[in-house]
């Protein structure tokens, strides 16, 4: 008789969702007993919650009825691959899951309960912990005005769905009429417990670099042209203002003067840098101050609250810029070359969204400054004209030599030690893609493997590095 190991596979399924045991059961309309039952071997699931494991988290029928005898069983999950406009957004900082995600998630709910009377927020994990330093508490304020909202900072709760949950109450004469649990996943982007994406948000149908790249191959393609496959027809469009609205956060940045807001009183350096020219100064050098000056412009703008691009989030929005406006003056590329540019990087970003994470609470700062180095480093290569394997190259260096980055913002700030490693990610983009162009031929390591690593790598971090403050330069730094 085949050894089926539904209770392997279900765990194995399970872990690789990242998903507790009542969270998996509730999507499948079942207790959190009876999932444990699964796993135990007491019991096994009926051919209808198969099923709905299969729809609901893409896996082949085939992985449940296959015949193993391996202690755990190996689950490749399937996650939907949305438009790239999802992970391009234009809106404030200072972090795209502490401000803009809530404000969303707020608004929505506001939405859908109008005539409630007053509203309460619970917040939980790296939103509970850093909220104030984020001011997430005051973007909830500003999405529920003028009604009242009461927020409570929960940094107890440790079974949660995601880092980043929160809850969201309505009431009306004193009683509860609405209730919703959600959960910001980075980049702005929120999904809701118990709900599905909907089936067209699926739009790439390849969902790994080496996947991507033999089919450009097969088809004599680029990867931006890949990405005007899958996109509809005003995504040009949509690229366009992605690209002016960075400019604006670069040539802002570069006129703005004073202190930063919060405690740290941080001096903004992008127009002290810019301006600091010698009489003998070396082109690396001048390379390494402007492109420097570039990546502070943008982050201080994201640290005062005022509009950037997530790229692909807020706290990692320096990096893309910096890189392109640069190399745009330096080269004089046209604004077309730019946005093909920015596709190529929009395509490696979202590979790392859907197949890892970009959320520093889930997988700390390499997800973050790293997926940018990445989206940098393929943008440039394609500005260059570059092969499909030396872009790949560029990307896989500029994220393997972020792992481990900690995300320990002191203050719960995205100042120090953000903004200085939007810079230090910045040069390094453009060090990745000099790399490539010599040793492509010599690689071992796959961009597809490196992502796989950073994201187990940031599962293994401890939660004091995953956006809570708790740990490194936030614990141990004293005015």
């Amino acid at each position: 008789m085949a050894n089926l190991n539904f209770a392997n596979k279900i765990l194995a399924l399970r872990d690789a969702l990242g998903l507790t045991q009542e969270e998996f059961g509730k999507r499948l309309g079942v207790t959190n007993r009876a999932v444990s039952k699964w796993e135990n071997e007491i019991s096994v699931p009926s051919i209808e919650s198969i099923y709905k494991m299969c729809k609901l988290y893409n896996v082949d029928i085939d992985y449940f009825f296959s015949d193993v005898s391996e202690k755990r069983a190996d689950v490749n999950v399937r996650k939907n691959m949305p438009s790239i406009r999802e992970l391009y957004k234009v809106g404030r900082g200072p972090s795209s899951s502490h401000t803009m995600g809530p404000e969303k998630a707020c608004l929505l709910f506001k939405e859908k309960y109008p005539d409630a009377q007053s509203y309460k927020v619970v917040l939980f994990g790296s939103l509970a912990r850093t909220g104030k330093g984020h001011r997430t508490d005051y973007a909830i304020e500003q999405s529920f005005a003028p009604k009242k909202v009461d927020i409570e900072f929960d940094c107890i709760t440790k079974d949660l769905p995601h880092p980043n949950t929160m809850n969201l109450y309505a009431y009306r004469d004193g009683v509860q009429i609405g209730f919703e649990r959600v959960c910001s996943i980075g980049g702005g982007q929120i999904t809701l417990e118990g709900e599905e994406l909907p089936e067209n948000d699926n739009l790439y149908p390849l969902h790994s670099l080496s996947e991507m790249a033999a089919y450009c191959r097969k088809k004599g393609i680029r990867l931006w042209q890949y990405v005007n496959e899958c996109e509809d027809a005003d995504i040009d469009s949509f690229i366009k203002e992605i690209w002016s609205q960075m400019k604006r956060s670069v040539e802002n940045g570069l006129n703005d003067t004073g202190c930063l807001p919060g405690a740290l009183n941080v001096q903004k350096k992008a127009q002290y840098l810019f301006r600091q020219q010698h009489m003998d100064e070396s082109e690396q050098t001048r390379e390494n101050r402007l492109v420097c000056s570039y990546a502070f412009a943008v982050s201080e703008q994201n640290a005062c609250g005022e509009k950037i691009v997530t790229a692909p989030t807020c706290g990692a929005s320096g990096v893309v810029p910096a890189v392109l406006y640069y190399i745009k003056q330096k080269r004089n590329f046209s604004d077309e070359d730019i946005y093909r540019a920015l596709k190529t990087a929009a395509l490696i970003g979202n590979i790392v969204k859907t197949n890892a994470s970009i959320s520093g609470a889930e997988c700390g700062c390499q997800a973050e400054i790293g997926t940018a180095c990445a989206m940098a480093s393929a943008a440039l290569a394609e500005l260059y004209n570059m092969s499909l394997e030396q872009i790949e190259y560029a990307a896989e260096i500029a994220i393997e030599h972020h792992l481990g980055l900690t995300c320990d913002p002191i203050y719960g700030l995205v100042q120090i030690p953000c903004i200085e490693r939007n810079a230090v990610a910045a040069m390094r983009a453009i060090n990745a893609v000099n790399l490539a162009n010599f040793l492509t031929d010599t690689r071992k390591i796959s961009f597809d493997l490196v992502v796989q690593t950073m994201y187990e790598t940031g599962k293994d971090l401890s939660r004091h590095y995953r956006e809570t403050s708790e740990g490194g330069l936030a614990k141990l730094y004293n005015v």
